[in-house]
């Protein structure tokens, strides 16, 4: 069965994430040691006790989403045999991709813990409170949301973020030119255009502060090739190459998270059969089921989960 792995990004993240898996492999609680040592906070506690407030800032569910992802594939590892080298592919939305690339080898676990501590610092400053916003248009496909991006740019920065799946789109930039491009969506008949409860504008021009934090990161940091393709957000294509990676993680920050190309290109040119989401939640595997037919998804959050999804490679192998 040919299959990829897949890391979910922000608004994944819950209270209890990765907790059972912790309490009962050594594998899991060793993940969750490794980045609180990275990054001398106790990231755990807060991942098993809250508050959700707390987990949510940008700073701190970055590194707890890629967190509960790697303990995910440590256990599946150390107590079902499957390893990474078993997909086809791995790719991660928004930070999901530092988790994929961490479950590929390409980054240490403490490495990208910390990246993306300064990943969610940095985008965080990017922008004052109040100044950018972000907001989903339903129903909208490529065409519809370009034109309303246009219509906002006139009042300011406006882009498309995410092309999650067919009729949901996300849109960033300026107050400004977001409710233009809000108002210019209901002209155009969308069926919904709504601002999200999210502190800064991702994935659009104005977070180029933050992408030069980036670059300077990961100038220094070490990246080695990643033992499974990686399907990159703003290609939506695989690529194993270190310094196009590391080039690729500065351009995502600014640039579009293009996961409905990258979940179509997987399925459809790639032959993928099923995503396998691993980690917080089930987002990934929802939008999977709007975008195509020709794959399954499913969830790796419990144990349950990773015995039998184990079950059904060895069934299929």
């Amino acid at each position: 069965m040919k299959f990829a792995f897949v890391f979910p990004g922000q608004g994944s993240q819950a209270v209890g994430m990765g907790q059972e898996l912790a309490e009962r492999f050594a594998s899991a609680k060793a993940v969750l040691d490794e980045v609180d040592a990275a990054l001398g906070q106790d990231l755990s506690g807060l991942m098993a006790n809250g508050p959700i407030e707390e987990l949510t800032l940008t700073e701190n569910a970055q590194p707890a989403l890629m967190a509960a992802s790697l303990a995910v594939m440590a256990v599946l590892k150390s107590e079902f045999d499957v390893d990474v080298n078993a997909a086809e592919f791995v790719a991660g939305h928004s930070l999901g991709e530092y988790s994929a690339l961490a479950a590929a080898g390409a980054l240490s676990i403490s490495d990208a813990a910390k990246l993306l501590k300064l990943r969610g610092q940095a985008m965080q400053k990017a922008v004052p409170v109040g100044e950018g916003t972000m907001a989903a248009l339903l129903g909208a496909d490529e065409d519809l949301a370009a034109q309303a991006v246009a219509a906002g740019a006139q009042a300011g920065v406006c882009a498309i973020a995410n092309d999650n799946a067919p009729g949901q789109i996300v849109i960033s930039g300026s107050v400004a030119a977001i409710d233009a491009a809000i108002a210019r969506a209901g002209e155009l008949g969308l069926k919904k255009a709504m601002k999200l409860p999210v502190s800064a504008p991702f994935h659009c021009p104005m977070m180029q502060p933050a992408a030069d934090a980036m670059a300077e990161a990961l100038a220094a940091a070490t990246i080695k090739a990643p033992v499974v393709p990686v399907v990159a957000n703003v290609t939506a294509r695989p690529t194993d190459d270190v310094e196009t990676i590391r080039r690729q993680l500065v351009e995502q920050v600014t640039g579009r998270v293009r996961w409905r190309e990258s979940v179509l290109w997987m399925v459809e040119e790639a032959g993928v059969a099923t995503l396998a989401e691993a980690g917080s939640g089930k987002v990934l595997t929802t939008m999977l089921k709007r975008t195509t037919k020709d794959a399954d998804g499913v969830a790796l959050n419990s144990a349950d989960d990773l015995e039998a999804f184990a079950a059904a490679l060895k069934e299929n192998a």
